[in-house]
């Protein structure tokens, strides 16, 4: 629901600014930074919620005729790559949320720390990793 409504913000931000450019000659300060934030972190808001509804690309194209037991089970094998996938991913934007707050970078135009967007993006892959590994273990059990 928070990645909707980042989301829902930033399409309203990028709708008053250029309302703003066409009527007043001028775009509101910072824009294209709030708007390049907020995109990212709905994208990563969303990655669970995908993950949990395993609405994610299915190609099983080459495996529809084997039993559904098999089917799973590769399934789980890949539902666990992507586990691994994003724990590494997790761990790296962690890092860099660390090393952006020690450095102290901030966006250009509105000078805004953004240690704190790379650290939401991280335990949002982290999010999602919980439940990928949540889907190999139902898979393996057979639900699914």
């Amino acid at each position: 629901m928070a990645a909707g409504v980042v989301l829902l913000a930033t399409a309203g931000l990028t709708t008053a600014s250029v309302l703003c450019r066409w009527l007043l000659g001028q775009p509101i300060a910072g824009d294209f930074e709030l708007v390049s934030i907020g995109s990212g972190l709905g994208a990563f808001g969303f990655l669970a919620y995908g993950t949990l509804a395993r609405s994610n690309i299915l190609v099983d194209t080459a495996t529809t005729w084997l039993p559904a037991r098999v089917n799973r089970g590769i399934d789980a094998v890949w539902m666990l790559v992507w586990t691994v996938i994003l724990l590494v991913l997790a761990e790296r934007m962690a890092q860099g949320a660390l090393e952006t707050m020690r450095s102290g970078t901030t966006t250009m135009v509105l000078g805004l720390s953004t240690w704190w967007a790379v650290g939401i993006g991280a335990a949002c892959l982290a999010a999602t990793a919980v439940v990928a590994l949540c889907w190999c273990g139902w898979l393996l059990r057979g639900r699914g």
